[in-house]
């Protein structure tokens, strides 16, 4: 009977010189299994013409004819080989004598996922052996794609290490197996779990090791897990002679970079997953002040660490030695903090619907260009097309790609500001125009064809007419997947479709891709620009001005006081500009209009900035208040490189200016208060050192000034004040705050920006500022 699973790691081994694809995976039981399959052989692409060619200079390779073609239509050969390391030298041989190798860079097992249309779940049927800790083993099964959503089990852990990460103080985990927390040399102690004593660091890790053995999790996680807990472990294990076995077979723990610019590291393992919370929240795009621990659980939950930000290293160096009590009840606390993260924000959840929608393997979601791979090239095999390999060098040239278009703005205070956009404008535009690289028509190509064949974009590029895209396609299956998940109240299915529908665009802009196309990509964001403008003349039809537009969205002025009424008008008024813009762009282009115009939302009030030291409106900078939130894009508010000072003080102005109420007793007592120490807690800046600070020689800003002054190796951010003896460390400071930079250079432009339009005095004038001068004048 076949069974369905989900799959944590492919991989392939070698067996005797032959290669296999392992599957480790997940049984709808919540039993561990691998499914190994020795039947499929490594194998790209090479044009007809040059198959003599391969088989001459790679006589060990099997070089067959194929019914498949390139995107031009041109015959390819399918060139098979033994394992997948002979691929990169031969490609290498074969790229010098002229050759141009298809599909030759995709990793074995992901090829084999992709051929039989594998994208995380499965079924399996076949004869299995059990066998310790990786489960039922399945060799040369029957495998097909499956409906199947699992729900993982999920242990976070947590490392606590001495100041200089070289001593191990405890290990704390949660949630599948229980909780324990693993104390170094330390005798009994009590604690919020069971507290096992460990003499020495070797047992500890021993003894964690044997726990995640027994609780036998599909992921483990914990907060900057890949960077931090898992490194201190390895190093930990290495210097007493253990493997750090965390997967479920005996391999060890490996921590590996991606190579893109992110360089983040990932932890692989075998059979399990390790997927670090921190990630998690970043390439779900929930954005944060920053991504440390305190920070989300802050904001997530409402609670922090049990240890403060300020000298919580110390603290924790002086609990181990004094009061091992209170290192253990905050060491699991911090592992519980991660557990709750996640599942009150059901990222792992969200995780598995990715995995499920593209194929890719959990900690691989992120990876756009290999998840639109893993569904285009399947559809693209369906056609009987092959793909071409990424370049070499991909992903290091300089690509011009048109942005997204941003009217200008009209700086003010507004009254019911209504907000409309465009939702999944480049997906939309993807199936309005049949944009693929596939239907892409060059210009020779399409000046050889009669024009009732070719689609044309407002920016000139031309797509094949006759044939459907593979991507407009892709895009109205997502949006269908979307419109269901959005009715049936599954807003976690939802969400991993948006992801997905809006990475369609960037691959196409990145040269480190296989479907890389400048032209294609242009063609989507020129036309996007076209849109918008359509749409702002729409408005302008209807007698209402557009006082900014950004990418896919339009701010509008109807001249409506009541707020009620300028809501009621917007339905209206979206119908309309939708009627026009579909019409424009069959009239002009003879295609029909996917797009959707949502009525987004209305702004009670809303404040447009200008530039700064110039009349001009801000771009992507303004604030506007949604019922009784106040919502804030660009400005200060929500800007890291500011201080919590500056951030408090715009907050409450902009709610004081929003209701009506007046601000000069405000400012006035803001600026009072903070000379009078009240704000100290807040005044700290926080700015990431992105080089050796000897390497600072033009300029030494004030972070850099305020690291080279610290007594010990700085971190990667520096947190300082202005003080008045100049930029120092917040935990090193040996003179008083400078208020009056704070005055000057933080709540001054901050105020100007919104008096300005208030029509009374300016901030020096409000606080005496301009009297205090003229005394020396």
């Amino acid at each position: 009977m076949a069974e369905r699973g989900f799959i944590l790691t492919p991989t392939y081994r070698l067996a005797s010189g032959r290669p296999e694809v392992h599957l480790h995976a997940v049984l709808e039981s919540g039993e561990p299994a691998v499914i190994i399959d020795d039947r499929p052989a490594p194998y790209f692409f090479v044009h007809a013409g040059d198959a003599d060619t391969v088989r001459r200079l790679a006589p060990e390779a099997c070089v067959e004819p194929t019914d498949l073609a390139t995107f031009a239509g041109q015959p390819v050969a399918r060139v098979e080989v033994g394992v997948p390391s002979d691929v990169p030298p031969l490609r290498a041989r074969l790229a010098g004598a002229g050759v141009e190798c298809l599909e030759a860079d995709l990793r074995f097992a992901y090829r084999y996922l992709i051929d039989r249309g594998l994208r995380g779940a499965f079924s399996v049927e076949g004869p299995f052996e059990p066998r310790p800790g990786v489960g039922r083993v399945y060799r040369n099964p029957t495998v097909a794609p499956a409906d199947f959503t699992p729900r993982l089990r999920v242990l976070a852990f947590d490392v606590e290490t001495s100041l200089d990460g070289q001593r191990l103080y405890s290990i704390a985990v949660a949630g599948a197996g229980g909780e324990r927390v693993f104390l170094v040399g330390r005798g009994p102690v009590s604690g919020p779990a069971e507290v096992v004593a460990a003499p020495d660091e070797r047992a500890a890790v021993t003894a964690f090791l044997a726990h995640v053995r027994a609780a036998d999790p599909d992921v483990l996680t914990g907060w900057n897990v890949c960077e931090f807990d898992v490194g201190v472990l390895l190093r930990i294990a290495h210097r007493h002679g253990l493997r750090l076995t965390l997967g479920r077979t005996t391999d060890e723990a490996v921590i590996r970079r991606d190579q893109t610019f992110t360089r983040e590291p990932r932890v692989i393992l075998a059979g399990r997953q390790m997927l670090d919370g921190l990630s998690l929240l970043r390439s779900a795009f929930v954005r944060l002040d920053d991504y440390r621990l305190e920070t989300a659980a802050r904001a997530i939950l409402g609670e922090g660490k049990l240890f403060g930000p300020d000298h919580r290293g110390a603290e924790i160096e002086r609990t181990y030695r004094e009061d091992p009590a209170r290192l253990v009840a905050y060491n699991l606390h911090d592992a519980r903090l991660v557990l709750d993260i996640l599942a009150r924000t059901g990222l792992v959840e969200l995780t598995v619907r990715r995995s499920l929608l593209t194929g890719m393997q959990l900690d691989r979601v992120g990876a756009q260009i290999a998840a639109v791979d893993s569904l285009y090239l399947g559809a693209l095999r369906a056609r009987g097309r092959v793909a071409p390999s990424v370049r070499a060098g991909a992903g290091t040239e300089a690509v011009t790609i048109v942005g997204g278009l941003v009217l200008e703005s009209v700086p003010g205070l507004y009254r019911n500001i209504l907000v409309f956009d465009f939702r999944s404008l480049y997906p939309s535009l993807i199936r309005t125009f049949n944009i693929d690289p596939l239907t892409y028509l060059p210009p020779e190509a399409a000046a050889a064809r009669p024009a009732a064949a070719v689609i044309r974009t407002p920016g000139g590029a031309a797509f094949r007419r006759d044939e459907p895209g593979i991507l407009p396609e892709l895009v109205a299956r997502l949006a269908d997947e979307r419109a269901r998940a959005r009715q049936a109240g599954d807003a976690v299915g939802a969400q991993a479709t948006k992801i997905l529908m809006n990475s369609l665009f960037g691959v196409m802009g990145a040269s480190a891709s296989r479907l890389f196309s400048p032209a294609v990509a242009n063609a989507i964001t020129t036309a996007g620009q076209h849109v918008i403008r359509l749409a702002a003349d729409a408005v302008a039809q209807q007698g209402h001005r557009v006082i900014y537009g950004d990418t896919d969205s339009l701010f509008v002025d109807i001249g409506e006081p009541d707020p009620a009424r300028a809501a009621a008008r917007g339905a209206a008024l979206r119908d309309a500009i939708a009627r026009d813009v579909a019409a424009a762009i069959t009239r002009e282009f003879g295609s029909q209009s996917h797009l959707e115009l949502r009525f987004e939302k209305v702004y009670a009030r809303f404040f447009m900035p200008e530039v700064r030291g110039g009349e001009a409106g801000s771009k992507k900078r303004y604030a506007g208040l949604v019922g009784d939130a106040l919502e804030l894009v660009g400005l200060e508010a929500v800007r890291r490189d500011w201080s919590q000072v500056a951030r408090r003080f715009q907050r409450e102005l902009l709610g004081f200016v929003f209701h009506d109420q007046p601000v000069a007793d405000f400012i006035r007592a803001f600026v009072s208060d903070l000379r009078a120490g009240r704000y100290d807690a807040e005044l700290a800046y926080r700015k990431a050192i992105r080089k050796p600070l000897e390497a600072y020689t033009k300029t030494t800003p004030p972070h850099v000034q305020a690291a080279r002054k610290q007594a010990g190796v700085p971190g990667r951010i520096v947190a300082y004040l202005m003080t008045q003896a100049g930029p120092e460390s917040v935990d090193e400071a040996t003179a008083p705050p400078d208020y009056e930079h704070y005055i000057s250079q933080q709540l001054r432009p901050i105020a100007d920006q919104v008096l300005r339009f208030l029509g009374g005095p300016d901030f020096d004038a409000l606080i005496g500022a301009r009297r205090q001068l003229s005394l020396f004048e």
